[in-house]
Protein backbone atom coordinates (compact mmCIF):
# COMPACT_ATOMS: atom_id res chain seq x y z
CA UNK A 1 0.00 0.00 0.00
CA UNK A 2 1.35 3.10 -1.03
CA UNK A 3 1.04 6.71 0.32
CA UNK A 4 0.35 9.55 -1.93
CA UNK A 5 1.12 13.08 -0.90
CA UNK A 6 -0.35 15.52 -3.40
CA UNK A 7 -2.56 18.90 -3.28
CA UNK A 8 -5.93 18.93 -1.97
CA UNK A 9 -8.86 18.95 -3.95
CA UNK A 10 -12.57 20.03 -2.97
CA UNK A 11 -13.51 15.82 -3.35
CA UNK A 12 -10.61 15.65 -0.50
CA UNK A 13 -13.07 18.10 2.01
CA UNK A 14 -14.74 15.46 3.85
CA UNK A 15 -11.70 13.32 4.52
CA UNK A 16 -10.10 16.22 5.54
CA UNK A 17 -13.57 17.69 7.98
CA UNK A 18 -13.88 14.28 9.53
CA UNK A 19 -9.92 14.61 10.79
CA UNK A 20 -10.29 18.44 11.85
CA UNK A 21 -13.31 17.66 14.29
CA UNK A 22 -12.34 14.57 15.55
CA UNK A 23 -9.21 16.57 16.36
CA UNK A 24 -11.37 19.18 17.85
CA UNK A 25 -13.28 16.85 19.47
CA UNK A 26 -10.55 15.06 21.24
CA UNK A 27 -7.68 16.38 20.90
CA UNK A 28 -6.16 19.89 22.32
CA UNK A 29 -4.45 20.23 19.14
CA UNK A 30 -6.70 22.97 17.81
CA UNK A 31 -7.68 25.37 20.36
CA UNK A 32 -11.81 25.61 20.12
CA UNK A 33 -14.74 23.46 20.93
CA UNK A 34 -16.58 24.39 17.69
CA UNK A 35 -16.38 21.59 15.28
CA UNK A 36 -16.38 23.06 11.21
CA UNK A 37 -18.72 22.61 8.70
CA UNK A 38 -18.08 21.66 5.32
CA UNK A 39 -18.73 24.49 4.14
CA UNK A 40 -16.01 26.22 6.56
CA UNK A 41 -13.38 23.90 5.22
CA UNK A 42 -14.52 24.45 1.28
CA UNK A 43 -13.49 28.13 2.63
CA UNK A 44 -10.74 27.27 4.29
CA UNK A 45 -9.34 25.23 1.28
CA UNK A 46 -10.25 27.69 -1.27
CA UNK A 47 -8.90 30.61 0.89
CA UNK A 48 -5.43 28.82 1.07
CA UNK A 49 -5.59 27.94 -2.87
CA UNK A 50 -5.85 31.35 -3.07
CA UNK A 51 -3.48 33.02 -1.29
CA UNK A 52 -0.80 30.59 -2.87
CA UNK A 53 -0.10 28.47 0.25
CA UNK A 54 -0.14 24.65 0.50
CA UNK A 55 -2.85 22.29 1.46
CA UNK A 56 -1.29 18.87 1.42
CA UNK A 57 -3.08 15.20 1.77
CA UNK A 58 -1.69 11.89 2.09
CA UNK A 59 -4.16 9.77 0.48
CA UNK A 60 -4.01 5.64 0.76
CA UNK A 61 -6.30 3.67 -1.30
CA UNK A 62 -8.68 6.15 -1.86
CA UNK A 63 -8.71 7.61 1.47
CA UNK A 64 -7.41 10.70 3.06
CA UNK A 65 -4.43 9.60 5.85
CA UNK A 66 -3.46 13.24 6.58
CA UNK A 67 -3.71 16.67 5.12
CA UNK A 68 -0.94 19.70 6.15
CA UNK A 69 -0.87 23.11 5.26
CA UNK A 70 0.35 26.39 6.00
CA UNK A 71 -0.83 30.11 5.55
CA UNK A 72 -0.01 33.52 6.55
CA UNK A 73 1.69 33.73 10.42
CA UNK A 74 0.54 37.25 10.92
CA UNK A 75 -1.46 39.63 8.63
CA UNK A 76 0.72 43.05 8.58
CA UNK A 77 3.60 42.88 5.38
CA UNK A 78 6.63 42.43 7.69
CA UNK A 79 5.63 39.28 8.28
CA UNK A 80 5.06 38.28 4.28
CA UNK A 81 8.08 35.81 4.62
CA UNK A 82 6.67 33.90 7.61
CA UNK A 83 4.31 30.61 7.48
CA UNK A 84 2.77 28.83 10.12
CA UNK A 85 1.64 25.55 9.72
CA UNK A 86 -0.31 22.86 10.89
CA UNK A 87 -0.45 18.64 10.09
CA UNK A 88 -3.49 16.34 11.32
CA UNK A 89 -3.79 12.81 10.50
CA UNK A 90 -6.31 10.56 11.08
CA UNK A 91 -6.95 8.71 14.36
CA UNK A 92 -5.22 5.26 14.16
CA UNK A 93 -2.73 6.96 11.42
CA UNK A 94 0.56 8.03 13.27
CA UNK A 95 3.69 6.18 13.75
CA UNK A 96 3.59 5.11 9.47
CA UNK A 97 5.68 7.80 8.37
CA UNK A 98 2.45 10.06 7.06
CA UNK A 99 3.07 13.19 8.90
CA UNK A 100 7.55 12.42 8.38
CA UNK A 101 5.53 12.87 4.59
CA UNK A 102 3.80 15.82 5.02
CA UNK A 103 6.25 17.75 6.58
CA UNK A 104 9.00 17.03 4.21
CA UNK A 105 6.66 18.07 1.39
CA UNK A 106 5.37 20.81 3.25
CA UNK A 107 8.60 21.97 4.02
CA UNK A 108 9.82 21.60 0.22
CA UNK A 109 6.54 23.54 -1.09
CA UNK A 110 7.50 26.21 1.16
CA UNK A 111 10.71 26.76 0.34
CA UNK A 112 10.25 26.52 -3.38
CA UNK A 113 7.74 29.77 -3.09
CA UNK A 114 10.74 31.85 -0.89
CA UNK A 115 9.21 31.44 2.52
CA UNK A 116 11.90 32.30 5.07
CA UNK A 117 10.70 31.16 8.35
CA UNK A 118 8.20 27.88 9.17
CA UNK A 119 6.23 28.39 12.45
CA UNK A 120 4.96 26.15 14.60
CA UNK A 121 2.55 26.86 17.64
CA UNK A 122 1.92 23.79 19.66
CA UNK A 123 -0.08 22.96 23.07
CA UNK A 124 2.59 22.64 25.64
CA UNK A 125 1.62 18.79 27.03
CA UNK A 126 2.06 17.29 23.40
CA UNK A 127 5.80 16.48 23.98
CA UNK A 128 5.39 13.91 20.84
CA UNK A 129 4.36 16.91 18.55
CA UNK A 130 7.57 18.52 19.70
CA UNK A 131 9.73 16.23 19.03
CA UNK A 132 8.38 15.43 16.08
CA UNK A 133 9.25 18.92 15.03
CA UNK A 134 12.58 18.66 16.23
CA UNK A 135 13.32 15.88 14.13
CA UNK A 136 12.85 18.29 11.44
CA UNK A 137 15.47 21.39 12.80
CA UNK A 138 12.51 22.66 14.52
CA UNK A 139 13.73 24.96 17.23
CA UNK A 140 11.85 26.14 20.65
CA UNK A 141 11.38 29.69 20.59
CA UNK A 142 9.17 30.16 23.53
CA UNK A 143 7.01 28.59 26.02
CA UNK A 144 3.64 31.00 26.62
CA UNK A 145 1.40 29.85 29.61
CA UNK A 146 -2.11 29.84 29.57
CA UNK A 147 -2.10 31.15 26.58
CA UNK A 148 -5.65 29.61 25.79
CA UNK A 149 -8.67 27.00 26.93
CA UNK A 150 -10.35 24.13 26.09
CA UNK A 151 -12.88 21.95 27.67
CA UNK A 152 -12.56 23.82 31.67
CA UNK A 153 -8.48 23.88 31.28
CA UNK A 154 -5.67 26.17 30.47
CA UNK A 155 -3.86 25.52 27.59
CA UNK A 156 0.08 26.37 27.39
CA UNK A 157 1.54 27.03 24.18
CA UNK A 158 4.77 26.47 22.52
CA UNK A 159 6.26 27.78 19.51
CA UNK A 160 8.60 26.63 17.18
CA UNK A 161 10.53 28.12 13.95
CA UNK A 162 12.46 26.90 11.03
CA UNK A 163 14.83 28.62 9.15
CA UNK A 164 13.76 27.78 5.31
CA UNK A 165 16.33 29.51 4.06
CA UNK A 166 19.68 31.74 5.01
CA UNK A 167 18.62 34.74 2.94
CA UNK A 168 19.72 38.33 3.76
CA UNK A 169 17.17 40.62 5.22
CA UNK A 170 15.01 42.55 2.21
CA UNK A 171 15.90 45.86 0.92
CA UNK A 172 14.30 48.77 2.57
CA UNK A 173 10.85 49.14 0.84
CA UNK A 174 10.50 45.49 -0.55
Amino acid sequence: MTTTIRPATPDDLPGILEIHNHAIRHLDAIWTEAEETLEDRAKWLADRQKGGFAVLVAERDGKVLGHASYGSYRSRSGYRKTVEHSIYLRDGAAGQGTGSALMEALIADARDKGFHLMVAVIEAKNTGSIRFHERFGFKTAGLMPQAGCKHGKWLDQVNMYLLLDDAPAPPRGY
